[in-house]
């Protein structure tokens, strides 16, 4: 048998709060309910129970809107602090936390076209990366910062490091080497620069294959960056590279980074502003 008591408690505690709603400025009375004295809607309004009618308490246009803005500010701030965390877990190098599209100068347009589209086509890539390719200081690095920055401005988890980082790290690891790689997994875009700068013994080949393996077994994106040229990667010197660079051709998109060394074009400036400083 149900327990009256339970009805006639949650029946008084709704009558309860109805009466202790706190006018405001403005508010009146109408019919015996409360109105808001800014929207004109009802903060009160009548309920018809089996137990007899009850005033409850009503949200007027203006609570709902004052409880809609503070909803979204606080879903804005929690945004605001998962990108703030997953910035300052994405980059080895936390110079490159400011490195975004709203600072390129676009000296190789073509690169940062295609840079914006994979941005902007990410979750139809189907898992599909980049391979970047071509001579030093082309700007590959820069891009690929831009790319993750603004995928973590969107909540995509990001990382961006190098395989010689990579290879130090598990090096330095007596044991848990397999569980770093696998960890890698957990970003759902790895940024792997400077390709073939790491040093070339057998070691070394077996990590970075077991990085990309590990990555492609996963399914998830992968962008690299290298100063190889485009024979060197379809022509490799030996057997490991070419396992190595056949993967990368399957899991990534490749595209030619052409243009001058700006690294070059950048030190001269400093040479001659400062030649000019000293009157040289």
């Amino acid at each position: 048998m149900v327990d009256k008591s339970i009805f006639h408690a949650v029946f008084a505690d709704m009558e309860r709060k109805a009466k202790e709603i706190e006018p405001k400025d403005g508010d009146y009375i109408k019919d015996g309910v409360m109105y808001c004295g800014i929207c004109n809607e009802p903060r009160q309004e009548w309920k018809h129970l089996s137990m007899g009618d009850i005033l409850v308490k009503r949200s007027c246009e203006c609570e709902r809107t004052k409880a809609r803005a503070e909803r979204e500010a606080e879903e804005k701030r929690l945004r605001e602090n998962h990108i703030y965390e997953l910035r300052s877990k994405a980059f080895a190098d936390k110079s490159m936390q400011y490195w975004s599209f709203d600072t390129d100068d676009r000296a190789n347009p073509k690169l940062s076209e295609v840079a914006h589209r994979y941005v902007d086509n990410f979750t139809s890539m189907n898992g599909k990366g980049l391979l970047l390719y071509g001579g030093v200081g082309t700007g590959k690095t820069y891009m690929t910062a831009c790319i993750a920055n603004a995928l973590i401005d969107k909540e995509i988890s990001c990382y961006v490091t190098s395989f010689a980082r990579i290879v130090n790290t598990v090096s330095g690891l007596y044991e848990g080497k397999q569980e770093y790689i696998d960890g890698l997994n957990r970003f759902k875009l790895l940024v792997i620069d400077d390709l073939a700068s790491e040093r070339d013994t057998e070691y070394m080949g077996e990590i970075v294959q077991n990085v990309i393996d590990t990555r492609y077994s996963a399914r998830l994106p992968l962008i690299v960056t290298t100063n190889l040229t485009g024979d060197e990667l379809k022509y490799p010197s030996d057997i490991r590279r070419q396992r190595i660079y056949s993967r990368l051709f399957d899991m990534c998109i490749p595209f030619e980074v052409k243009g001058k060394d700006r690294r070059k074009e950048h030190l001269k400036d400093n040479v001659d502003y400062y030649k000019d400083l000293l009157g040289i």
